[in-house]
This record gives C-alpha cells, structure tokens and sequence, in this order.
C-alpha cells in the first residue's frame, strides 16, 4: 500500500494549473507601454509572473516611476479582464486534483493573484470545493516570502516537511525553500527549467500527466 508522504500539497495558480502565461505576458507588455514605459522583453515579462501585482509590474517596468504604478496597475487589469474568458484549466489539472482529493490530501493555492482574481477564476472554472484553502498575495505578502506557506501550514496544522509546494517559478521555489518545505517544478509554466536546480525540487515535470504520475507515486 502506498505511504502517503505530503499532507498538505500547495500549487500555485498561473501557468501550474492555469494556462495563462502566454496571456499574463501579453498583458504586462501592454500596460507598460500604455503608461509610457518601454515595453519589456517576453522574457522579462514572464519572469515576474508568480509575484504580487505591483511588484510584478515594478520590476517588469523599470524605466516607470513609482507615481505611474495606479495607473500602470489599472492598464494590467485592464488587459487581463478583456482576456479572461480565453484562458483555461491545462488539460488534466481535474483528474490530477480529484486523484489527490480521494487520496485524502490537503489541496491548497499559494498565488501571487489578489484574493478577489483567484475567487473569480475558481468560479469560472468550477474549481468550488476542490481546495481545503488557499492564499493570495495581497493578503498575505509576495513571493518568495514564506508567509502564505506559513499561513496555511498554521491553518490546517502541518509540519514543513509533510507540505509540498508545487509551482513553474522560481519564487515559488524559494517560496519553498524559505518556509522550509520540499518543492516540486513544473517547466510548462513562465520559467524555464534550468533556473530550477539551484533550489533542489524533488522533481520536474514536462507537463501535467507527468506531474500527476509522479504524485501518484512519490506524495
């Protein structure tokens, strides 16, 4: 019989789950250049996906002072909105999680969302019920700082060592890290999989039936 190893499984939500990357991208480029600043490279742009909001677009949007950030928030927003009913579920994040649930796991998203986009996407995709609980950054803090870990861990009382983090970024990684808990990689997601090896996941996976095979196995 298979041991389980993680109580607690926290994901993050875009581009882990949420096939929005591409997107968020787009949207990011956009609004930096609707506010008078140079529009980043994808590159760049991608790489701040998984932070807070404003953090994101501080760093994505160097050249933009600090005055401009209200209205370089609401050109974001704006952009998302337009395209929120093109993004999706990757194909099999439902199995995977349903898989899990039965297996008595503790669900959880850790996200650098705001708590009003992540219960809006939870809506629109059917998710209700499916997580146990889960946190945002405009409630808690910004990755890679361990407080949305820390909070869940606190709220359903489990050690760092039975929580796994699951995320496609580097600052959930060393969200992991920092909060003393394994983590799991995804390279499907905004960052590419060689920035990875320097916070040692258990493992790293292509794609979403890769990642639900070794859950089956290893959590």
């Amino acid at each position: 019989m298979h041991t389980r190893r993680f109580d607690l499984i926290a994901f993050d939500w875009d581009g882990t789950l949420f096939d929005s990357t591409a997107i968020i991208t787009r949207c990011i480029q956009a609004a930096v250049v609707d506010v008078g600043g140079q529009k980043p490279s994808d590159e760049a742009a991608s790489y701040v996906i998984g932070l807070g909001l404003m953090q994101a677009l501080a760093h994505a949007a160097p050249d933009v002072s600090p005055d401009r950030y209200p209205q370089l928030g609401e050109r974001y927003r704006h952009h998302y909105l337009a395209h929120h009913n093109d993004l999706s579920l990757f194909e099999g994040v439902l199995p995977l999680l349903s898989a899990l649930r039965a297996r008595n796991h503790t669900l959880a998203v850790a996200t650098g969302k705001s708590r009003r986009g992540l219960d809006d996407t939870l809506q629109s995709v059917a998710l209700q019920g499916m997580f146990d609980g889960s946190r945002t950054a405009d409630e808690t803090a910004g990755k890679p700082d361990p407080r949305m870990l820390h909070e869940l861990m606190r709220e359903f009382g489990v050690e760092p060592a039975r929580t796994l983090m699951v995320g496609d970024t580097t600052h959930d990684l060393l969200m992991a890290r920092n909060a003393g808990c394994p983590c799991v990689g995804v390279s499907y997601g905004a960052h590419d999989r060689s920035a990875f090896e320097a916070y040692a996941p258990l493992y790293v996976a292509h794609s979403v039936g890769e990642l639900h095979a070794w859950l089956q196995d290893h959590a």
